[in-house]
């Protein structure tokens, strides 16, 4: 009964903090643009975004409590790309805890969630399955070299629990191509929240780790395949850690 009574409450207030929290952010951005530049613009809207993303976070708090933890402040006016895991499909709103302007790395599902699905086409989140591996290098490199970091899940698909799945390779020829640090993140105790699935939500503790930052003349001699598997133990041995002492 607990359960279904968090699920209620969260999806009950999730529709109506959306109706509201969405239109006037859209509002607000909207205004912004006509006395602003179109870049100034979209900063806002990714930060709307953010806004947003950490409202649907923190509705279920206590009974779901997410924790952002760091290992050192980065610059956040620099561009990073930052790679993570994929246990669920809270991954892509906790993202929210970054203290950036960035875009993600999504599949097609994203973009067919209705109103949020434009926001993100409209922000300039990559789509991987429509366009071209040169286009995505090519939209890519542009976001970057204006500051925006970007987020990929280089497993391709949630994991639907503990096990992580093999690395596909883009987020790192990118970070070798336009010379950018990488920077590693564990999120860990969100696999039930919700199961692969399922849109049912279970009380829990989700942590998001920040690594220390991979600066690109740290791996600028490896090759792309080399860099992932790289990345993957690193994360992989932080998550046995976390899970270990938690």
């Amino acid at each position: 009964m607990k359960i279904v009574a968090l699920n209620i409450w969260f999806y009950t207030l999730f529709v109506i903090s959306s109706s509201v929290v969405i239109p006037l952010l859209a509002v607000q951005v909207a205004l912004w643009r006509i006395f602003h530049s179109h870049r100034s613009a979209m900063q806002r809207f990714r930060r709307a975004i953010s806004i947003y993303g950490k409202l649907v976070v923190h509705i279920p708090f206590p009974v779901i409590r997410v924790r952002y933890e760091t290992a050192g402040q980065d610059d956040t006016a620099v561009p990073y790309i930052f790679v993570a895991n994929h246990r669920a499909a809270s991954d892509a709103f906790l993202m929210c805890v970054l203290p950036h302007e960035l875009v993600q790395v999504v599949n097609t599902w994203p973009f067919r969630i209705p109103v949020i699905g434009l926001f993100a086409k409209l922000s300039g989140y990559l789509n991987v399955k429509r366009i071209s591996h040169e286009e995505f290098h090519a939209r890519a490199g542009r976001l970057l070299r204006d500051g925006v970091s970007i987020v990929f899940f280089p497993e391709g698909t949630r994991s639907g629990g503990r096990t992580m799945g093999n690395f596909h390779g883009a987020a790192f020829r990118l970070a070798l191509q336009e010379r950018v640090a990488i920077v590693p993140l564990c999120i860990s105790g969100n696999e039930n929240i919700p199961p692969k699935g399922s849109l049912m939500l279970r009380p829990g503790t989700i942590r998001v780790r920040r690594l220390p930052t991979l600066a690109w003349q740290e791996f600028k001699d490896l090759s792309a395949f080399a860099l992932k598997n790289r990345v993957r133990e690193i994360i992989q041995k932080e998550l046995d850690a976390m899970e270990r002492a938690a």
